[in-house]
């Protein structure tokens, strides 16, 4: 986007965060803290790549300056992801680590397989699947009080968007699938009972444009810059349609 065009406009990227262990491997993950896997590195160096190079076509739709910050869940899978896309920036970007931005507890399911879940829990996770808003883990948390919780973090980091002067800003927020639906739903003012509407693929980029009211959704879930992966690999970032419920 070019800087004159685009005065006093702000923008947040929201990243997941790329592959790791325990998704390689198709378990829950929430709270639990497993680091990168390999072909997660790989991802987070494309879509590193691809957020330092946003005017290579086709042109990501956000502004031609450096982002002001790199809003990050502290968990190790998102935190990794952050640190490579720091490093690729032609200038030093501020790395955050927001607590806000960890991914909704799945309590008892962590670590543990679909099947596993399946066959021990599958009336609620039915119920989760298909009511979110007013089911969740046993031992996890709600989704309302993650809601809550998200609400809060997106608020302060389109605080900091707030131009002192008319120039655009960015900013990039790298977490997990949960809290980028949630966050997506509060920029967006949509309700709970659309949580599992918005897909958010593995180290994919959606941009919204915010501002005082709601916000305006110019991108969502580019994976482009994934194309050097394998096929199989791709796919299954594309769509995590194997996850059933799991973040």
């Amino acid at each position: 986007m070019s800087h004159s065009r685009h005065e006093g406009r702000a923008f947040l990227a929201l990243v997941r965060h790329a592959q790791s262990t325990w998704l390689a491997e198709g378990r829950f993950q929430g709270r639990s803290d497993p680091p990168l896997s390999e072909l997660g590195h790989r991802q987070a160096a494309l879509v590193a790549g691809r957020l330092r190079d946003i005017a290579a076509p086709p042109a990501l739709p956000l502004p031609d300056t450096p982002p002001v910050a790199i809003h990050h869940s502290p968990s190790a899978r998102a935190a990794e992801t952050a640190v490579a896309i720091a490093r690729a920036q032609d200038t030093t970007v501020p790395l955050v680590a927001a607590e806000a931005l960890i991914e909704l507890s799945q309590g008892d399911w962590e670590g543990l397989t679909h099947r596993e879940v399946e066959a021990r829990w599958p009336d609620e996770l039915k119920a989760w699947r298909a009511t979110p808003w007013a089911a969740n883990a046993p031992g996890g948390e709600s989704l309302t009080d993650a809601s809550r919780r998200v609400a809060r973090a997106v608020e302060a980091m389109k605080a900091e968007l707030d131009p002192p002067t008319g120039s655009p800003r960015w900013l990039i927020a790298v977490t997990h699938d949960g809290v980028l639906r949630l966050t997506l739903m509060h920029l967006l003012d949509i309700g709970l009972e659309h949580f599992w509407a918005f897909p958010f693929p593995l180290a994919g980029v959606t941009v919204v444009e915010v501002g005082s009211g709601v916000g305006r959704l110019h991108a969502h879930a580019l994976v482009g810059h994934l194309a050097p992966l394998e096929t199989a690999a791709l796919s299954d970032t594309r769509t995590g349609s194997d996850r059933r419920g799991a973040l």
